[in-house]
Parts: structure tokens; sequence; C-alpha cells
């Protein structure tokens, strides 16, 4: 609830600070004596548009602070931690206002966007007058409070819950579907690449080793006759080696007679003779390796010529074509797999949008039952409000193509102000008065179902009087047994009703020429008075004290 509201330099306020209490306070006051600024300012320290003009005069600033005594578990503490604000059993909201038309913004003393204070705000007060342009008059939000009324918030979780699936679902399965035209467009080259790769069977070193086999083809073309001659003067008839054989054998024979003379040269023509062996024997090797089917270089190049033409095509090294391959084979798996994962992508969205249509038929059946809850419980509250041959009327249209998070439903409140006239939105059928009566009656219903912890009113008891302003006072004082209610009143029968009572007023500061507006709490013999003033008017009477008496016997 609103524990204290402190306002320095706005507008007739220099300074003011008021403690409220739990149930209904009203301010009362003559016309012009600032009530409306005491509004407005409350107002600014919720999150309202700021303006410089609301500054005191001469000043340069002027701060309001409103101080908030919550539960634990209250939703403001929510939407604090959710904006990384610390808060501990109650929250301070502080609007600095400059003459410069500039504003700062601060809950418990940490500065905060205007947004964030008035997210904050909208959870702890909710202002109502005769031109409110919220709650009833404001479609988007009959949804919100028929939900609240039937107290469908586990429906409400369930299909918003089932509606983000169904839209996941979706968009898993359009991205697989647009994976899978993708590849499709693709499919064509694929199929043939990897064909054609596949036909070829590339290896990785093969064109390395094609290549240095060609150039070996090659070059023994230039070189085979060379070595055939070479060979042929070590093998041929006029070969060295009988010779030098020849040779040896005359020196063994001879070695005993002079070993030391002939055994070196024994051993140089064994040597040599060594050499020659091994001369022709890598001839013969040469010769041998040389020796090519000129079919086997054909086969080579086109091999060879083939790989580099596949590499050419493909823009990749040539051992770099199976991978190539391969990755064109994973590609169409993937493609071929795709169709089937687009099978289970397709699967899971049936399945997801059964269950989204499961849960949105059960709210909109919970919300149905509520509407017809709702409207009886609003219309046993319009008789006494001068109201009783008007009907509150809640529509359901139901579109179940919508997929939402809100369900299939379109909600909204129509009233029928009188008998054979056509249904239609409050505020295009109903007066100023009836639009805050019509307002108070589903407030008096809805006081512990979604309302915020403080509620202002704002005069809706204009232009009504006698019985009609009972019955006004009579639920504000019903709704404040559930939620601390504030209201600025000009009905007697209103403030009679009220736990704590306010009067505001101007009066002349001291030693100046100067007016500020002051808010005093009455006690009970004040407040006789000044209800005693708002039965009588300017000249109060002895009957009108007796009758203040008289409400405030009966409003206790």
């Amino acid at each position: 609830m609103l524990a204290q509201l402190s306002i320095r330099d706005i507008v007739l306020i220099d300074r003011l600070d008021l403690v409220f209490d739990r149930g209904l306070s009203v301010l009362t006051g003559e016309t012009g004596a600032g009530k409306s600024i005491l509004l407005d300012a409350f107002s600014l320290a919720l999150g309202g548009r700021g303006d410089g003009s609301l500054v005191r005069h001469g000043e340069a600033q002027g701060q309001i602070t409103a101080v908030f005594d919550l539960a634990a578990d209250h939703p403001a503490f929510a939407v604090a931690a959710a904006n990384d604000l610390a808060a501990d059993g109650e929250l301070i909201l502080r609007r600095v206002q400059f003459a410069d038309g500039r504003t700062r913004a601060f809950v418990n003393d940490q500065p905060v966007s205007v947004q964030v204070l008035r997210a904050v705000g909208g959870a702890l007060v909710e202002i109502h007058g005769q031109h409110d342009d919220r709650a009833l008059v404001d479609p988007a939000s009959h949804r919100a409070i028929l939900d609240a009324y039937g107290g469908l918030a586990v429906e409400v979780r369930a299909t918003a819950e089932a509606s983000r699936r169904l839209k996941q679902a979706e968009a898993a399965q359009a991205a697989q579907l647009a994976r899978i035209e993708a590849a499709r467009q693709e499919a064509d080259y694929l199929r043939h690449a990897e064909h054609e790769l596949a036909t070829l069977a590339p290896t990785v070193g093969e064109e390395g080793a094609l290549a240095l086999a060609r150039q070996t083809m090659i070059q023994a073309e230039k070189v085979v006759a060379e070595l055939n001659e070479a060979y042929e003067v070590l093998s041929g008839s006029s070969a060295p080696t009988p010779a030098v054989s020849s040779a040896l054998r005359r020196l063994e024979r001879r070695s005993e007679q002079a070993p030391a003379l002939v055994m070196p040269s024994i051993k140089a023509l064994d040597a040599a003779l060594v050499a020659l062996d091994e001369a022709r024997s890598t001839l013969e090797q040469a010769l041998a390796e040389a020796e090519f089917d000129p079919k086997e270089l054909e086969q080579t190049e086109e091999r060879l010529f083939a790989l580099r033409a596949a590499a050419r095509k493909y823009n990749v090294p040539a051992d770099d074509l199976e991978a190539l391959r391969a990755r064109f084979a994973g590609d169409l798996a993937s493609l071929d797999a795709g169709e089937k994962h687009l099978g289970a992508l397709a699967a899971e969205v049936t399945a997801a949008e059964a269950a989204f249509r499961a849960a949105a038929r059960k709210l909109s059946a919970g919300r149905r039952k509520a509407a017809g809850a709702l409207d009886a419980a609003v219309a046993a509250e319009l008789p006494p409000l001068k109201l009783e041959r008007a009907r509150f009327i809640t529509r359901i249209e139901v579109d179940e193509t919508a997929r939402g998070s809100d369900g299939f439903d379109h909600v909204f409140f129509v009233v029928q102000t009188n008998p054979g006239t056509k249904p239609g939105p409050l505020m295009k059928v109903a007066s100023g008065g009836e639009l805050s009566r019509f307002m108070l009656a589903l407030k008096v219903v809805l006081a512990d179902r979604g309302s915020a912890p403080t509620l202002v009113f704002d005069e809706i008891d204009t232009g009504v009087g006698g019985a009609v302003a009972d019955a006004i006072g009579q639920r504000l004082a019903r709704l404040a047994g559930r939620v601390q209610v504030v209201s600025v009143t000009h009905a007697p029968q209103v403030a009679a009703r009220a736990a704590s009572h306010f009067l505001i007023a101007k009066e002349q500061v001291a030693a100046s020429d100067r007016i500020a507006t002051r808010v005093v709490a009455l006690a009970s013999d004040t407040r006789r008075e000044e209800i005693a003033r708002m039965l009588a008017g300017a000249t109060i009477t002895e009957e009108a004290r007796a009758a203040a008496a008289r409400l405030l016997e009966a409003g206790a």
C-alpha cells in the first residue's frame, strides 16, 4: 500500500508530507484548492509525463517521493528485480522535475529510466477518473481483466507455453524446409559431380606419382641409346673383361715367384673386374627400367591429365578431389536424411498444434464460464448506482485459426445503458458519470483479482448525489476492505465512509503575499465540520452539522 507521499515545490505546494493508512482515504476541499495538483504530482512519481511548468515559481526543481509498504510476494518486486533493482520490503519511487523540463527518476534511490519507473508504478497504483482511458475503456486490457477474474492464470500460462512451442516447432520446420529447398536446387549438380569423381576414383598422392612416372618415361627415351652403347662396351665382343681376366690369371700363376711385386697388381685387377661387373649390372638394370611400352606412357598421361582437368573444374588441388567427392556424397546423404527429418519435424508441428489447440480450448471454456460470472457480478452492483436498466456484457469472439499466446479469443466489454438500445463500447454509449460508475462496479468485483494494491479515484462521484453518492461510498468502503483506496470527492456521503480524511485548502504564507496549498488530516470534530460544509456550502448550519454527524455515524 501507499504509506507516505512527500511533495516539494510543485505548483502551489511548497512542502507536503502525507501519511496514509489502509482502507479508504478521502481528500476533500473547495474547488481550486489543489486536489488536481496533488494527483498530478502523484502521477509524476508513478512515471507520468513531466512538465517544467509543474515546478513552483522561483524554484529550479520540484520533487515527489512515494513510499510503498508491500508484501514480500508482491508483483512489483518482480518488476523491480527484472530491472536489476534492489528491494527489501518497501519500494520508494522518487521523481525530480526540473524547471527546464528535464526529469530524473529513482527507485529505492537507484537511477532508472522513466519507462522502468512507469512499469514499477503501474504495478503499485491505478488512478481512475471520469475520463479514465484504461480498464473498461481499453479493449486491449479486457482479456486480461476476464482472465484475472476467472482465476485462469494456470490456463493462460499453459496456452502461452503451448503457443511458444508451436511457434518454435514451426520455425524449425521452416528452417529445415529452406535448407532442403536450397539443397534440392543443387541436387542435380551434386549427383553429377559425385558420380564423375567416383568414376575417376582419385587417390591422395596419385598425381605426383603419375607425374614422376611420366617424366621418367620421357627421359628414358633420350638416354636409352647411350645406355646401350655403354652396355655394349662392357658386354660386347670388345669388352675388356676377358682380357683383364686373362691377365689376372697369368699374374696369379707368377705370384709365388715374386709376391711383393705381383700381389698389388693382382688386387687392382680383381677390383677392376668387380667394378666392371657392377657397372654392367647397373647398366642392365637401367636398360630394364628404361624399357617401357609406349601405351603405358599414353595411359599414364591420360590419367594424369584427367586428374588435372578435374582439379581445374572443381577448383581444388588434385589431392583434394577424393575429399571433395566425399563431401558431395555427404551432402546428398544429408539431403536424403533431411527429407526424413522434415517428416519428423512435421510430426512435431502437428503434435504442438494439437497441444496448443487443447490448451486454448480449455482456456476459452474457462473464459466463457468466467464471462457469465463476471456479467452477473457486475449486474448486481449496478442497481444501487442507479444503473438498474443498464447491462454489462462480456463478449468473446473465437477464431480458431489464431495461434497467439493468448489463445483463440478476442474479449471485449460492451454496455447497454437502456433497454432497446444497441450495446456498444463504454466510451461511446455512456456519459461521464455512467462511465465512472461502471468502472467502480467492475473494480469492486475485481478488487482481489488483479487490481493494484492502491486505487485512486478522482471525483468519480461528480454529477451524482443522494442515494447514488451513498452507494458509491458504500462500494468504495467495501473495496477498501481488500485494497487501499484513495478518493478525491465532493460527495459528503463518500467522505463520511472514509477511515482517513484529508482536507486540501489554500492559505497565505506568513509574512508574504504567496499562496500555498496545505493538506491536513482531520480529527473527528473537524471532520464533521468539513462534511457539514460539503452539505451546506458557504454557510454551515446546525442542521448541516447534525446531518454530517448522522452520515459519520452511518459510515462508521
